[in-house]
């Protein structure tokens, strides 16, 4: 089912609440939301007990407030974020794919069952999808790059390895 997810603010005395709406509904999100979001992000083990330190709320409050995020589905799961040490040892590259027309959603279906693309985005510009892919070597590497340009649909694929990290929020 495909979502269209709608973000706008009101402010009132200063302090922004933001509306998104979720299948149909809106729901109601303060900078508390907010920042809650963020420290789950940043840590989804962290204890409700210290998100309610971090946050100046009580603990029930907290509690009330994750499940209500997901009940709503704009926390829709966890994940398990892995060390700097392992990502490091794989090669990680972006791959800008650009697709036939028409040939889009046929050229996903088969990425779906690449598991070394770890995010495939659809976006404008020059490409039509941009890939991030991670393997263990350069040679796996390149085969995947192969193996995408080789996709029935594909026209041309567009590849940068990641030299290194900055920023990863």
């Amino acid at each position: 089912m495909n979502r269209r997810a709608i973000d706008f603010h009101l402010w009132i005395d200063e302090t922004p609440t933001w509306f998104r709406r979720i299948g149909g509904k809106f729901l109601r999100m303060d900078e508390i939301d907010r920042r809650l979001i963020d420290l789950l992000r940043e840590n989804a083990r962290t204890s409700v007990a210290h998100l309610g330190r971090l946050l100046g709320l009580s603990r029930t409050t907290v509690q009330s407030r994750i499940e209500r995020l997901e009940r709503t589905g704009v926390v829709t799961g966890y994940a398990a974020r892995l060390s700097e040490a392992h990502e490091r040892g794989q090669i990680h590259a972006y791959v800008m794919i650009t697709v036939a027309p028409k040939r889009a959603a046929a050229v996903v279906a088969a990425i779906r069952h690449m598991p070394a693309v770890r995010l495939l985005q659809s976006v404008s510009g020059p490409f039509d999808l941009i890939g991030e892919a991670a393997t263990r070597s350069v040679a796996e590497m390149d085969a995947l790059i192969d193996a995408l340009g080789d996709l029935e649909g594909v026209e041309r694929t567009t590849s940068s390895i990641v030299l290194s990290t900055k920023i990863d929020r």
